[in-house]
């Protein structure tokens, strides 16, 4: 590959009122890889891992998640996971269709996992990272887990909170600063490493759309709420899955991920020495596991 290869490009997509915004990399004509980030967090994570890719003979497209710019934050716009999906199908059609594998970290994979089980036939493969298949019935297997679980996720309710934005925003995102450390505690991550989600969570605007992602989660009065949860707990998709777990995740319990990928069949791996944030911590290593599994499933 040349360096021309690795040059990012900005595209543009304009829905529902909002300037989208996306980083491409790689040829136009090679299978699409399209790898979605999550809270709190940018496309930048996926820096290590997009040049093995492009490497390995795909092309890349990283969007930003709505809200989480400045032209995607209104408060006139929806911010749930059902939206995301469709911002997904839309930079899709965009791009012309290709085939085209679903990459989707934390709230990525949540919107992933959803595009996947609506339109299976769309997509190549799917990988997950730190957070497991969901759907298809209960695992047993998972019960004993539930209660650390929950003590991990007790950042949720704050999240809905109408303070929460003012939580994320003070002192210099320092809320989100000891996020990253709790979730990777292994990671010794750099003021570099933290300036592109520090920039989104100083900005009041951005902070308070990426806080409407939780409170969606909730309010069953809406249809979007209440499709996302019919999806969610059904059957896995039927196309290869991959997922991926750190080994000290922090934020998803690293035995339920295995548990309920095991219920689902999929295929899982988890990387040594790695919290939430794996694909930025250790890139070559969820690469590693990443590239068979999209050269295995490409055309």
């Amino acid at each position: 590959m040349t360096s021309a290869d690795h040059a990012e490009s900005t595209l543009e997509l304009r829905r529902d009122g909002l300037l989208l915004s996306a980083r491409h990399f790689g040829a136009a004509d090679a299978p699409l890889v399209m790898l979605l980030h999550g809270f709190p967090d940018t496309p930048h994570s996926w820096d290590g891992v997009i040049p093995l890719l492009v490497d390995a003979g795909f092309q890349v497209l990283t969007p930003w998640l709505r809200g989480y710019t400045l032209d995607s934050a209104a408060r006139t716009a929806r911010y749930d996971l059902i939206a995301v999906a469709d911002d997904i199908a839309a930079w899709h059609r965009a791009l012309g269709g290709p085939p085209t594998h679903l990459v989707g970290h934390d709230w990525g994979a949540f919107a992933a996992m959803i595009q996947a089980k609506r339109q299976p036939r769309q997509w190549l493969s799917l990988t997950l990272l730190a957070i497991p298949p969901f759907g298809g019935g209960f695992a047993p297997a998972a019960a004993r887990h539930l209660p650390r679980q929950t003590l991990m996720s007790s950042y949720i309710p704050l999240m809905q909170s109408a303070a929460s934005p003012h939580l994320l925003t003070r002192d210099n995102a320092a809320f989100v600063r000891r996020l990253w450390h709790r979730w990777s505690p292994d990671w010794d991550f750099t003021d570099t490493d933290f300036a592109p989600t520090a920039r989104v969570f100083t900005h009041h605007g951005t902070a308070w759309a990426a806080t409407r992602y939780y409170r969606s989660l909730f309010t069953v009065h809406r249809a979007p709420t209440r499709r996302f949860h019919r999806l969610l707990l059904a059957s896995p998709a039927a196309l290869p899955t991959l997922a991926l777990s750190g080994q000290h995740d922090g934020c998803m319990s690293p035995a339920l991920q295995r548990i309920l990928a095991e219920r689902a069949g999929t295929l899982a791996a988890q990387i040594p020495g790695t919290g939430h944030f794996l694909h930025a911590e250790d890139p070559t290593a969820t690469a590693a596991h990443l590239i068979p599994h999209l050269h295995a499933h490409s055309r």
